[in-house]
């Protein structure tokens, strides 16, 4: 999670579409200018070896104007490596 956190920081589309996994992948990224100003992962769960949830809450400013989104993250292992499903809101 932090790891593709930071990548929204530096809008390192090429890092956030690896670690997407295939099924809900988008074919490409379009970034807002945005600056990200913190990141606080509040809960992560691992229901199975391949499956977890992480729960976190990032804060940005777009215009100026400060934002706060909270999700739970769903992610899956593949191949030793984890993969971002999708998100609730």
């Amino acid at each position: 999670m932090r790891s593709r956190y930071t990548a929204y920081v530096m809008e390192n589309q090429e890092y956030l579409l690896q670690t997407w996994h295939p099924s809900t992948r988008p074919m490409q990224l379009d970034f807002e200018p945005t600056k990200w100003i913190g990141l606080t992962v509040h809960s992560h769960t691992q229901s199975d070896e391949t499956h977890a949830q992480v729960t976190f809450s990032a804060r940005y400013k777009v215009n100026g104007k400060a934002f706060k989104m909270h999700e739970c993250s769903s992610f899956i292992q593949e191949y030793g490596q984890w993969f971002y499903i999708d998100g609730d809101y």
